[in-house]
């Protein structure tokens, strides 16, 4: 199902609450006010959403259009991303966004795994220009090492790491990239 509403830019969104803001004039310091508290951020229907499902929704879209690395097909084609493996969970104390993206890899010995996560990963954090706390996980049982794969795409470093690849970086822009 496609979203088709316009979503707050983040000059429209209240201060002190998004990550964008901290940095444009707000006197907080790495989102945290002078007394230590993390001020709130804003909710989902002040960044443009109508619920839970409708971000959800939102992350679909996106993610629907992936390309497969090696088939001429998206991950939605192939079932690889699906929008019952999107989840949105209650926001952290902080009032942030957290999403469990779940994904079903082809095969059980997929030797992609790890860049259709990453995939996953940087068209989401693309896209969604708010805070949001991203969980990306291969769907249990579905990958012979889906544990040690759930850890390299969760992990900050890592993913920061294999995008400074510049071959790596090519194919991961050439997945997520919008058709014409």
């Amino acid at each position: 199902m496609l979203s088709f509403f316009r979503k707050k830019t983040s000059d429209e969104l209240p201060t002190g609450g998004s990550a964008s803001s901290t940095t444009k004039g707000n006197p907080s310091i790495g989102g945290t006010t002078a007394n230590g508290e993390v001020p709130p951020r804003p909710s989902l229907q002040e960044l443009g959403y109508r619920n839970a499902n409708d971000l959800r929704e939102t992350i679909y879209d996106f993610l629907r259009t992936i390309r497969d690395p090696e088939k001429p097909s998206t991950l939605e084609d192939l079932h690889v991303v699906y929008e019952e493996g999107i989840f949105v969970n209650e926001p952290t104390p902080g009032n942030v966004n957290v999403v469990r993206v779940e994904f079903n890899p082809t095969v059980p010995h997929c030797s992609l795994a790890t860049l259709i996560g990453l995939c996953i990963r940087v068209k989401i954090e693309r896209n969604i220009t708010h805070s949001l706390k991203l969980d990306i996980y291969i769907k249990k049982g579905a990958h012979a090492t889906e544990d040690e794969i759930n850890k390299q795409i969760n992990d900050k470093e890592r993913i920061a790491a294999a995008m400074e690849n510049p071959n790596l970086r090519q194919l991961v822009e050439n997945c997520i990239k919008d058709e014409d």
